[in-house]
């Protein structure tokens, strides 16, 4: 999706603790007509592992006719992944890919040295009521694979790894981690997964990253003893090794992190780089139209905004071993 805001304005609750080193609030935006909770980047917390971005969209409702248009924008230096809980986005992009996303599945577009997409609710989705819920997360590339030329990949539910016990269930969207290892190619070590924890509950963490997060989408969860509802991105601190464990309601839980990235970098809206000056080219390529076209979206675009919405919002990956705050 396409950044209209500054990214940088999310307000992290911090709690002093062992086992937890942050508690982000997500911030409410608007994007393309449809509401979205930003929990990353934070003030406090600009990533996760290689986790640079991560919107909460919904759940929404939409009647006859009506739908999210989120117009053609480009993008550098990352890979978009789209995963929905309920609802259909059809996505295009100017490398020519043309492909609805359903619950479960993944939509893994690498922006790499640029590309151009489109995300909007289909003709045939708008012929009655509708809804839609599910996360976009943007993963920053390592250095040697910013300027890699830009590609798409969609796998069906079906095909992403289920693991199920003691009532956990979990899917891995990609990655590795809990003995499974999802067919999606990333760019660099992380974990992704889509957690539904019946009442009572719980799920271990990874202790095989360094960087590890969780965002409660519903629910409530426990641990170590207090208590998160849903709405929040959970922190935590590396090495220890801690489970969560889901209220009397139940709760569904998106895991997420990695290795920390190597070396700093820099967001300006749609933009992520290690590079200031990489980051003014996309701006001039995007601004003289030097960026591909999207096939069959090509009668419209958001354009680039004012300068004046925060130019280089510096997105910082902690050293290994340091703190994050």
């Amino acid at each position: 999706m396409s950044v209209e805001t500054d990214p940088a304005g999310v307000m992290p609750e911090c709690v002093a603790g062992q086992a937890i080193e942050h508690v982000i609030l997500p911030r409410t935006h608007d994007i393309g007509g449809f509401e979205v909770r930003r929990a990353l980047p934070a003030k406090e917390r600009r990533m996760v592992g290689p986790f640079v971005f991560f919107d909460e969209m919904g759940p929404g409702e939409f009647l006859t006719g009506k739908g999210i248009d989120v117009r053609p924008h480009p993008h550098i230096g990352l890979s978009t992944v789209t995963y929905l809980f309920e609802g259909e986005i059809q996505h295009r992009d100017s490398v020519g890919s043309d492909q609805p996303i359903r619950p479960g599945d993944v939509n893994w577009m690498t922006a790499g040295r640029g590309i151009a997409h489109s995300e909007r609710t289909g003709a045939d989705v708008r012929q009655h009521p509708h809804k839609l819920f599910g996360i976009q997360s943007w993963v920053a590339l390592p250095r040697a694979q910013e300027e890699i030329a830009p590609d798409f990949a969609h796998h069906p539910a079906a095909t992403l790894p289920v693991i199920e016990d003691a009532g956990a269930r979990l899917r891995l969207i990609a990655g590795y981690g809990w003995g499974a290892r999802s067919p999606v190619a990333t760019p660099s070590d992380l974990f992704y997964a889509d957690a539904v924890l019946a009442p009572g509950a719980s799920l271990p963490l990874p202790d095989h990253h360094e960087e590890r997060g969780a965002y409660v989408v519903q629910g409530e969860v426990t641990v170590a003893g207090d208590r998160f509802e849903a709405g929040r991105m959970l922190v935590f601190r590396a090495g220890d090794g801690l489970a969560l464990r889901a209220g009397p309601q139940g709760a569904r839980l998106l895991m997420l992190g990695g290795a920390a990235m190597d070396g700093p970098r820099y967001l300006f809206w749609n933009f992520v780089s290690s590079s200031c000056e990489r980051i003014e080219q996309a701006k001039a390529d995007w601004r003289e139209g030097r960026f591909a076209r999207v096939p069959g979206d090509e009668k419209e675009f958001i354009p680039l905004p004012e300068e004046r919405v925060k130019v280089q919002a510096a997105v910082q990956a902690p050293a290994a071993g340091s703190p994050t705050s």
